[in-house]
């Protein structure tokens, strides 16, 4: 198979160092030619000079496009009017009408089209849809999630501060991960509340989203994203009528992935706990990719994700305009 990566930064770069042995990187392409020509000679491709030059290249199969969102559905059309295969990173668009447009134009072409929420595939996660599925914790009652980082000197003037670029800030930034984990654990669910301020950076886009909202049977969901966590913090709690699971951490600094579930006995009280610890280099990139990338080979649609995707963006842009962002 061969492939192509466009938008050459952190993400584009970590997608490249994992494309396994019988992949190709035949192409990369970013809007900084300096960039693209330091990836190319970094990892042995060669750097082209346009979008439009990449995706006449003779023999491509798929593209990765990890650029900044405000360009993501840009160019994931235009590379699936190509006939290409499209492995975009996530919110995968900035409005949910582009999104859509690009679920039509792959389903009529029969093109594989994924959007790069890694979070799914950590084994922490896992672990918890695992048990879940084995009815452990028994039916859903509610789970409660936070997700963020403090930032770092600058990042009022970085492109994730300007929603020309970003679309909004931490709610369609780590906000995204949380609605997205949150749909795969209770399925659809409506908006009750919402609030995106802005309390420490100086900037137009919200560096906090606080959101509540349920599914059709009344389970809730507790969401709270933020760049003012100041120590890297990831916990989910998943809370059923026989237990909870409590997934803490993503490795690194956001500390070692951690499962523990608690156990509720028949005299209840005090819970039966077991923990598990996944202190190992984070293999959810990979997980993710190869998946995506079987499913290229093989036909299959293990890695198809839209249908989830859409509604997270339907919900992102639900909760913008009611807070007038």
């Amino acid at each position: 198979m061969n492939i192509a990566i466009i938008g050459c930064g952190v993400i584009g770069g970590k997608r490249a160092e994992l494309l396994p042995n019988n992949v190709r990187l035949i192409g990369c392409f970013d809007i900084l030619p300096k960039v693209s020509q330091e990836f190319a000679l970094k990892f042995q491709t060669t750097a082209f000079d346009s979008l439009d030059q990449i995706l006449k290249i003779q023999n491509l199969d798929a593209v990765v496009v990890s650029t900044k969102h405000d360009s993501l559905s840009k160019i994931s059309i235009a590379a699936l009017q190509k006939g290409l295969h499209v492995f975009v990173e996530k919110p995968g668009a900035i409005r949910y009408l582009e999104l859509l447009k690009m679920s039509e134009i792959a389903t009529s072409n029969n093109l594989k089209l994924h959007i790069g929420y890694n979070h799914q595939y950590h084994p922490g996660i896992q672990k918890a849809h695992s048990l879940i599925a084995n009815g452990e914790i028994g039916p859903l009652m509610f789970i409660r999630a936070r997700y963020g980082h403090g930032g770092r000197i600058g990042y009022e003037k970085e492109w994730r501060a300007d929603k020309a670029q970003s679309g909004g800030g931490e709610l369609i930034d780590q906000g995204t991960h949380l609605i997205e984990i949150a749909i795969s654990l209770l399925g659809e669910i409506e908006l009750d509340y919402c609030a995106t301020p802005t309390y420490f950076w100086n900037m137009r886009v919200e560096d906090n989203a606080f959101i509540s909202a349920k599914n059709k049977s009344g389970a809730i969901a507790f969401l709270h994203a933020s760049c003012t966590e100041w120590k890297n913090l990831f916990s989910l709690e998943i809370y059923g009528k026989k237990g909870k699971i409590d997934v803490n951490g993503l490795g690194r600094s956001y500390g070692v992935e951690t499962v523990t579930f608690h156990k509720m006995l028949n005299e209840m009280g005090p819970p039966q706990s077991e923990s598990w610890n996944f202190d190992l280099p984070d293999s959810s990139w990979s997980l993710e990719l190869d998946e995506f990338l079987s499913d290229v080979t093989n036909g299959t649609n293990r890695s198809n994700n839209v249908s989830s995707s859409l509604f997270v963006l339907k919900l992102v842009e639900e909760i913008y305009e009611r807070t007038g962002r």
